[in-house]
Parts: structure tokens; C-alpha cells; sequence
């Protein structure tokens, strides 16, 4: 939090804080942050930035008066998204809060002249963005503050910042969660059964790493299950392709868990036959059977076959949820924990888990695009509805 008033530290240009997950970065970087702009500078503006203007309040914002609120006056304006902070000393400064979201965010903060700028994960932003808020900082002292938790080793800001930060006269500081002192250790000992594979090493063990070999682990003995529910909640995934494979389940969400009891795969290009939206239609009646479903959720671009089912009245049929990387980590959370299960008949899923592999080159995260397809609407389910199930999701925290 003081590194900015240390001898050897004092003249950096800014600091990058990077590490594991829940071992403080974001307090000491923010606290520190307002530290150092409300005792060197008056008058000035600087610059907040998060992945979006609503992460950063639910992640900075909202903890400001307990973290600060004894020692700072901090009033917001919302509909400016603006800080206005007084110290003891009689200092006034103003804080922006941007969002650096996408490629087209760099125009959010164009213009501006800042005093010093917070970068709060820092990874998940566009260069174009970055480097813009950097270009901003234009006032005599001001310095530039990086937080994030790891990505991939091929990934722009490994490369350009942290690999370079004698030459950025930047100060880095690596994280784990050993540096949190409130930290409790149970809590501390969820989290790392929590994640597995390159999660583990990311989130965990706080590296720069890359994501390889299969995306999942897949344990038969644990994931395949002959104890079928005999009711619970039914509902129906669907990713839809007519050349490509076309992949659905039917889940039932009972006890705690969640059962993919049976399913339907059809490989259109395999098996040189590409079936309608209705025989579609039909496989995803014969799927269901006599059971109450009580929503189908169905790959989003799927447009054609969404209007299909709302047609013939039947099924409520919903939008899956597709965030890639978010919905993987949330299913190998699942997996992790023992509550996402699969009868021994949903043989192409269980097939699909052996070969689903990341991508082994490119500066993102990303699976390959093969084998893939009762992937995506295992992850659709996951994503669109056990997030939303507290037992499941409390089971998964208590792992």
C-alpha cells in the first residue's frame, strides 16, 4: 500500500499486482491507490477502470467506505460515474470510473488528462484500452496501477508489461493467498479444491500458464452414475447444428444434483442425412418422453429451431447463457464436486469428455472446435441452470 513512499520504490512509474485469486490484491491496490493520489495530489483527476463500469462498483466501489470511509470523504455520482474524495489535509480530487469492455472502449476515455489510473484486471481488457488510459496519464508524478489474476504466458500483457517491468520502471508484486491474512483457512482450503487443471495453476498457484491437454477431468468412476432419479426437475439442452453434430439432454435436478439421464446425438455430415428443424422437433419430444420439462435451453443462435419449439406450444424454451471460459470453469467446479453426473447411455458425451482439448496456440483461452458439441450443451445447462441452484452451487462452495 506505501511501496509509492519507500526508498527504491518512490520513483517507478507504477506498480502490477498479479497473482492468486482472494489473496488481497484488489484491497491493497485500491486503498494504496487512494493513498498515494490523496497525499501527493489537489485538484487533480484520475482514472478507475475495471472490465465494466458495474464490476468495478460491485468489486471497488461498494467497499470503499469500509476499506476508507474513516480516514476519507468519499461521495459518488453515479449518473457522472464520479468520485469526488476529500482528505483531512483540505485535498479534493475526482475519480472517473470507465469500463474497458470491448475493442470500441478506448473511446470512453479519450481525451481525458489523469493524475494516475487503476487498472483492476487489467487482463481481461482490450490493449486498445489499456494503452489509451496509459496515454492519459500525462501529469507530472502520476503513475499507473495494474491488478489482475493470470492468463496465458502468449497473452499481451504478460508479454508487454509484466516480462518488461524493468524496463516499464514498473515495481511488480506476485501474490498468493498466503498474503491474505483474512483469509480463514478453511475458506483458503475450499478454494483450491475448487478449481482443477489450468484454473488450478492460474487461480490458485497464481501462474502465467497455458491452457493444455483436455479440458476437463472426467472421472468414469466418479461422473458415470446408475442411480437415475425417479423425479426432480427435468430440463432439456440443446446445441444445435445441421451439418455439424446436433447434441441433446435430458437432466433431471434432484438431491443435490444433477443427472443427464439420456440423450440424442446426430452427426449430419457423418451420417450423410441432415434432418429438418421438425424431425429436430420430434427427437426432442422422443427425448423427453412423459417427463415434465420444465425448460429447453437451446444454444442462442440457434433462431430457426427456438422458433420452432415455441411453435407446436409444448416446451418453454429458453436462450442459453454462452459465455465460453466462464461456463468451463463452471462446469469443471461441477465436475469437481461430484454433483454433475451422467447415466453410462450418454455415450457421446462421455466420448466427448476423452477429447475435448484446449487449443494449443493463440494469445486466448479457447477449446478446440471439435468434439465439442455435447460440450456446449452440457456447458449451456450448467451455465443457464445449476448457477442458479443454490444446494448445488452451496455443495459446490463446500467442496
Amino acid at each position: 500500500m506505501t511501496w509509492w513512499n519507500r526508498p527504491g520504490f518512490r520513483d517507478c512509474d507504477g506498480i502490477i499486482c498479479d497473482g492468486a485469486v482472494r489473496s488481497g490484491k484488489t484491497v491493497c491496490m485500491t486503498d494504496g491507490f487512494f493513498l498515494w493520489s490523496m497525499s501527493r495530489f489537489n485538484g487533480q483527476v484520475f482514472g478507475i477502470c475495471g472490465k465494466t463500469v458495474v464490476s468495478l462498483r460491485r468489486n471497488i466501489i461498494s467497499n470503499l467506505q469500509q476499506w476508507l470511509g474513516g480516514i476519507l470523504d468519499i461521495r459518488e455520482y453515479p449518473s457522472q460515474s464520479k468520485l469526488v474524495v476529500r482528505n483531512r489535509q483540505g485535498h479534493q480530487n475526482t475519480y472517473y470510473l470507465f469500463g474497458g469492455e470491448n475493442e470500441s472502449s478506448y473511446k470512453l476515455i479519450q481525451g481525458i488528462t489523469l493524475a494516475g489510473a487503476l487498472l483492476d484486471e487489467v487482463a481481461l481488457m482490450p490493449r486498445s484500452f489499456v494503452e489509451q488510459a496509459c496515454a492519459r496519464c500525462s501529469v507530472t508524478g502520476s503513475k499507473l496501477w495494474f491488478n489482475c489474476n493470470p492468463a496465458g504466458p502468449e497473452h499481451w500483457f504478460y508479454k508487454e508489461w509484466v516480462k518488461k517491468t524493468t524496463q516499464k520502471n514498473m515495481l511488480r508484486l506476485h501474490f498468493t493467498m498466503a498474503d491474505n491474512p483474512g483469509l480463514d483457512p478453511a475458506i483458503r482450503r475450499r478454494y483450491e479444491t475448487l478449481y482443477t487443471g489450468v484454473f488450478y495453476r492460474r487461480y490458485i498457484l497464481g501462474q502465467w500458464c497455458m491452457a493444455e491437454g483436455l479440458v476437463y477431468s472426467f472421472d468414469q468412476q466418479k461422473h458415470i452414475t446408475e442411480e437415475i432419479p425417479q423425479k426432480g426437475r427435468y430440463y432439456i439442452s440443446v446445441d444445435y447444428g445441421t451439418r455439424n453434430p446436433f447434441s441433446a439432454g435430458l437432466w433431471c435436478v434432484a438431491g443435490g444434483k444433477a443427472v443427464r439421464i439420456r440423450e440424442f446425438y446426430h452427426n449430419g455430415r457423418a451420417q450423410e442425412r441432415m434432418l429438418t428443424d421438425e424431425e429436430y422437433y420430434r427427437k426432442l419430444e422422443e427425448l423427453a418422453g412423459d417427463k415434465p420439462v420444465e425448460q429447453v435451453i437451446v444454444d442462442p443462435s440457434a433462431a430457426s429451431f427456438i422458433a420452432t419449439i415455441r411453435a407446436h406450444g409444448r416446451f418453454s424454451v429458453r436462450k442459453a447463457k454462452n459465455e465460453v471460459l466462464t461456463g468451463i470453469r463452471l462446469v469443471s467446479s461441477l465436475l469437481q464436486a461430484g454433483v454433475l453426473q451422467f447415466s453410462g447411455e450418454c455415450r457421446d458425451t462421455i466420448r466427448e469428455f476423452s477429447l475435448y482439448r484446449w487449443e494449443e496456440k493463440g494469445e486466448k483461452d479457447a477449446p478446440c472446435k471439435e468434439n465439442d458439441h455435447a460440450m456446449d450443451d452440457v456447458r449451456y445447462f450448467c451455465a443457464t441452470v445449476l448457477r442458479r441452484e443454490a444446494e448445488i452451487m452451496k455443495a459446490v462452495r463446500k467442496t
